[in-house]
């Protein structure tokens, strides 16, 4: 049995690897999300991650896809309480924005499309910095003392909003933010890496890195010269013509080899290993993607394995 990780100050504990919901009702459609929720749980996974706003880009989607199916998945399986269940607000096209009114409004929805009474952790998906912190702790706190969300987290915030955050919340005995949701992965050091990450480490506060595999590009799969067929090729694939990206593929190759391991599963341990992260975020279109995912939980990387990968990303 995989042990769960403790998700910074709050009493909730998690498997080493958040499944993205990002690709539910996007890339996966129903039956393949379902079917993806189903093996992650059958591994020992227990930490789900989605977003209001998800995936309201894809044409005919309006937001929300993913928590609706999430939700038909919950009601179906009835393994709620064995969930720990994650969505972000601020984003959805008709929610945006953090604004006291906004904020509880956007969770109420998110209730209803997941089809539960409580949401067990609860991010700002990105900051708004037209609302004063105060506004949006205090909102925040009242969906707590509601019963309606057990923990409070952010995303995509600046360091001194985060710090400004803690504060007030601390001095006037408010639910303080337990977890931070940065864009961190090997290729993507900066993102985190400096007062962001030294504001969480100082604040005990759990970091669940999204972008984990920085979009498909730290699984392998995309090569000098090799086309692949994704939704994301375009972007990831970019990477694999600059030198660092090289750099790093080749670290992940001679890591993997050593362990008979997937690439995916090398670069997700890696991110594990880092200070202050609990669990980082990946997602699957398909249940044959998921096996490299979950096996970060039993990969443990060498010191000097670490050091390799850590120096080949520096940018």
């Amino acid at each position: 049995m995989t042990s769960l990780r403790p998700l910074g100050s709050s009493d909730l504990h998690v498997f080493p690897l958040a499944l993205g919901g990002n690709v539910f009702g996007w890339s996966a459609d129903q039956a393949q999300s379902l079917a993806v929720l189903d093996a992650y749980t059958a591994a020992g996974g227990n930490f789900i991650d989605t977003a209001d706003m998800y995936s309201h880009w894809a044409e005919g989607n309006q937001g929300g896809e993913s928590e609706t199916l999430i939700g038909k998945w919950l009601a179906t399986r009835g393994n709620r309480s064995d969930i720990v269940l994650a969505t972000k607000g601020g984003a959805h096209p008709r929610y945006k924005g953090l604004s006291a009114t906004t904020i509880k409004a956007a969770a109420e929805e998110s209730l209803r499309r997941l089809g539960t009474d409580y949401i067990d952790l609860y991010y700002t998906h990105f900051d708004d910095i037209s609302v004063p912190v105060e506004e949006i702790v205090t909102a925040l706190d009242q969906l707590v003392k509601d019963g309606k969300v057990r923990a409070v987290a952010a995303s995509n915030i600046a360091p001194e909003r985060l710090q400004a955050s803690l504060d007030f919340a601390e001095a006037e005995g408010l639910a303080r933010y337990v977890a931070l949701q940065p864009h961190y992965n090997l290729l993507s050091r900066d993102t985190y890496e400096g007062e962001l990450m030294a504001t969480t480490e100082r604040a005990g506060l759990a970091a669940v890195p999204y972008f984990a595999l920085a979009s498909g590009f730290l699984t392998g799969k995309y090569r000098p010269g090799k086309t692949v067929d994704s939704v994301r090729a375009e972007g990831a694939g970019a990477h694999a013509g600059t030198e660092r990206g090289r750099r790093i593929l080749a670290a992940l190759d001679t890591v993997a080899e050593a362990h008979g391991a997937e690439v995916a599963t090398v670069a997700l341990a890696w991110l594990a290993s880092r200070p202050t992260v609990a669990a980082p975020i990946a997602s699957a279109r398909t249940v044959e993607q998921l096996p490299a995912l979950v096996a970060v939980a039993d990969l443990r990387l060498t010191d000097a394995e670490l050091a390799l990968l850590t120096e080949a990303s520096a940018a």
